[in-house]
């Protein structure tokens, strides 16, 4: 079961459908790394229960404090993980399960909460290919293929994600500027 009541507290209005929307994109990323932290780390449960708890809400079930509280328990993790994938890894569960969070203001800094568990993913990818950074590229396309015309429309009602502060963020930047390409020629 959807709802369809509209968060009116910003700069536009976002439904539980799109933010769900947003909140499986992030998910279906996040899941793909979830064993790079889970063999460097294999007794610390929190990246999973992230990616479980948002789950839990792509699956219909109401955004409350375990997406919130996960959220945070992932980043935690990432912070005491041993590698920079890792790191990335625990950080891409958490930014899944803060998804269900995005805010509707109009500010670059939230296009993370799109974007940044697929940049992640797409870092880890690199990291374990040497720093092929074509390595990169490729998982970016994937990210491109994964996104749908509803998760493109709720990026496009962001400003642009700068590509400023770490290979990070120049991969999602890339993204960003595929996607809304993507989307203006639809």
């Amino acid at each position: 079961m959807t709802q369809s009541t509209h968060t009116v507290s910003g700069d536009f209005d976002l439904t539980m459908d799109e933010l769900r929307v947003v909140a499986h994109y992030a998910v279906r990323h996040a899941q793909d790394v979830l064993s790079t932290f889970e063999q460097a780390v294999p007794d610390d449960p929190r990246p999973r229960a992230a990616i479980e708890a948002a789950r839990a809400f792509v699956n219909g079930a109401k955004r409350t404090a375990l997406q919130r509280t996960a959220a945070v328990d992932a980043h935690r993790a990432a912070r005491s993980a041993p590698t920079e994938a890792s790191r990335l890894a625990a950080r891409s569960a958490g930014d899944a399960a803060a998804a269900a969070y995005l805010h509707p203001i109009a500010r670059a800094g939230q296009v993370g909460h799109i974007l940044r568990a697929c940049a992640n993913a797409a870092r880890i990818g690199e990291l374990e290919a040497g720093g092929d950074p074509a390595v990169g590229d490729a998982l970016l396309e994937r990210s491109r293929r994964r996104a749908t015309p509803l998760l493109i429309d709720v990026l496009r009602r962001y400003p642009a994600a700068p590509a400023t502060g770490g290979r990070v963020a120049v991969l999602m930047s890339a993204l960003d500027q595929s996607l809304r390409a993507r989307g203006s020629a639809s």
